[in-house]
């Protein structure tokens, strides 16, 4: 394989362990119903605080979501209609294969 295969197939599957993480997932999620801060991301999928700052200071640095500060709050929005196409199609495919994706041994999610 070329190396420049090699480095946009590397690219490509870092993407995807991205958002393979569950937290990293929920986020998204989350954030699919409009902008939130922190604290709302926190209260609404269970994670801490501080765990939720750190997956979406990742999400900012990979430029899936963007951030705006108005006062004391920053709010959180997922920067590009194309990644929630992307989880649309994927909820789409889910539901469509719900019962292989839950019996397929070879993709285990870490229970947390």
């Amino acid at each position: 394989m070329s190396a420049t295969i090699d480095t946009a197939l590397s690219v490509r599957a870092k993407f995807f362990r991205g958002l393979a993480d569950p937290s990293r997932l929920a986020l998204l999620l989350a954030l699919r119903q409009g902008e939130k801060t922190v604290s709302m991301l926190s209260e609404e999928t269970g994670l801490s605080q501080s765990n939720v700052s750190n997956h979406l200071s990742c999400l900012k640095d990979c430029g899936l979501v963007l951030n705006r500060q108005e006062w004391r709050h920053v709010y959180y929005r997922i920067a590009d209609e194309k990644i929630l196409t992307l989880l649309s199609v994927a909820d789409e495919v889910v539901a469509d294969n719900a019962q292989r994706i839950a019996d397929c041994v070879n993709y285990c999610v870490n229970e947390e």
